[in-house]
């Protein structure tokens, strides 16, 4: 049996429990190894320094030399990898201090935690933010949490910040994706992210880590926030890393580690949901010929089936901002709750929509905006009175371009803050309300007012007007329509 040594950057061992592992990028060897099933080449991440020298048989002994310390390891050619004797504290991946994993107490999160300890050695911390996805999500995940492995779960009330600090500034400036998309799960993302970053700080944590699939756009968002409020901090992404490929691989991992994997039923969507919108994703939806299924919604009702009567409701806004429902003055996060409620009882903001990933490819997305769509609706409709043709055809144009930030995660990006500050001071004199009818999927205004309009009843009304002379426009015409004549001029030879 063959002897090897192996040198590695991991610090000097102090326990003799083993784990399975594999060596580690970083890892390198010295002296001949000599075997015959190269099968274990394959399956294990060995350094290129180690591949040059190394001969695999079916069993052999490694000594690795750590501070005058060998750590005994056996390798294996089984396709198993290394089972080595691993200092406290020190993962299969190397070395954190403490982690802040995103937590939702789902499958995925669940072997997330075990999977941190065991390729970082690392103390894991869950986070779990309220955002309105409601209380039902929230039960039991404490229990889940330490039952996975983690020290602590801490859970945050983003609610009132969330609609106040995220949602109603992207509502001021008008942000909406690709013609439909209300932005909830973008808006959702950065002020996670930025509680996360907070977190880390109070419990002294060295890095943060998140669930998000290597394919969509949450990583983006997440990841993004981090680097803008705290450089220093570590991501770990285990999406990107493990070779965990799918559910049934992730209850085997879990099954091995000891984790009570979650006995809730599987949804067959990917859904997200906050007080903004609820969103869906998968299953039949992957094929954007098919039409949903009328049980897949949940916040909305269908059209079809709502009330027959419709519903007057009256929304007061100051400065861009909604403040009141039908008069009364609530608190950001009460009003949208209760308009959702009132909206999605009329199937009001449903949307189908096939949209451009950030990172590349078309997803096709069902979304119940209910609440959102109505407020939506009534600050555009207020600024008719309230903004002038140039400014409104800027802020429209601005408007695009802040939803395309928030969209890729650049919330705390200075041109998005800049943009903000426009909207902010363009909309001072956005006050005023507006009446609406809501009945069977349809948002109509009946009535808008505000003591800053610039709709004056004197000038428009086809009575007379000592401010408008009707005469005055036949010169108007003839300026303003001068560069066409001048070029039918040319066409004619005149």
């Amino acid at each position: 049996m063959a002897q090897i040594t192996v040198t590695s950057l991991l610090p000097q061992p102090s326990s003799s429990s083993a784990l399975p592992f594999r060596i580690p990028h970083y890892a390198y060897a010295s002296g001949p190894l000599r075997c015959q099933n190269l099968a274990f080449l394959r399956t294990t991440s060995l350094a290129p320094e180690l591949n040059r020298n190394v001969v695999i048989s079916n069993q052999v002994t490694a000594s690795r030399s750590c501070k005058n310390q060998a750590i005994r390891a056996v390798l294996s050619g089984d396709g198993n990898g290394v089972v080595a004797t691993y200092a406290k504290g020190v993962g299969l991946r190397g070395k954190l201090k403490k982690v802040v994993l995103a937590y939702s107490g789902g499958l995925d999160t669940s072997v997330i935690v075990p999977w941190l300890k065991e390729n970082y050695g690392c103390e894991v911390v869950c986070f779990t933010a309220d955002v309105g996805q409601g209380l039902k999500e929230l039960e039991g995940l404490e229990q889940k949490a330490k039952a996975s492995g983690a020290s602590q779960l801490v859970v945050k009330d983003l609610t009132e910040e969330f609609v106040k600090d995220y949602i109603f500034p992207c509502l001021r400036a008008g942000a909406i994706y690709e013609r439909k998309y209300l932005l909830g799960t973008s808006m959702a993302r950065p002020v996670i992210a930025k509680a996360m970053v907070d977190v880390a700080a109070e419990v002294g944590a060295d890095a943060v880590a998140h669930g998000c699939t290597g394919k969509g756009n949450d990583q983006v968002r997440f990841e993004l926030t981090f680097f803008s409020l705290n450089p220093e901090l570590k991501v770990v992404a285990p999406w990107r890393e493990w070779e965990i490929q799918g559910r049934e691989d992730a209850i085997e991992y879990a099954k091995k580690h000891n984790v009570p994997v979650p006995v809730t039923k599987k949804s067959i969507y990917s859904r997200d949901r906050n007080l903004w919108h609820l969103s869906h994703e998968g299953d039949i939806l992957e094929d954007p010929a098919n039409e949903p299924k009328q049980d897949m919604y949940m916040i909305s009702a269908d059209p079809e089936d709502a009330p027959d009567e419709p519903e007057y409701i009256e929304i007061g806004i100051e400065s861009g901002i909604p403040v009141s429902l039908n008069g009364k003055t609530l608190s950001p996060a009460t009003l949208l709750s209760e308009l959702n409620k009132i909206g999605g009882k009329h199937g009001i903001g449903r949307i189908d929509m096939v949209e451009n990933r950030l990172v590349g490819m078309k997803s096709r997305g069902v979304y119940e905006t209910p609440g959102g769509t109505v407020l939506f609706k009534a600050c555009q409709e207020l600024e008719s009175l309230t903004l002038d043709r140039e400014t409104i055809q800027v802020k429209d144009s601005l408007a695009l371009k802040y939803a395309e930030m928030v969209y890729a995660g650049r919330w705390f990006d200075p041109l998005r803050e800049s943009m903000d500050a426009f909207m902010e001071k363009i909309t001072e004199k956005t006050t005023g309300s507006v009446r609406l009818k809501l009945y069977k999927g349809s948002v109509n205004v009946t009535a808008r007012q505000s003591p800053f309009s610039l709709y004056r009843q004197d000038i428009s009304s086809f009575e007379g007007s000592e401010i408008y002379n009707q005469a005055d426009a036949a010169g108007f015409i003839r300026l303003y329509g001068l560069p066409m004549r001048v070029r039918a001029m040319l066409d004619k030879g005149i």
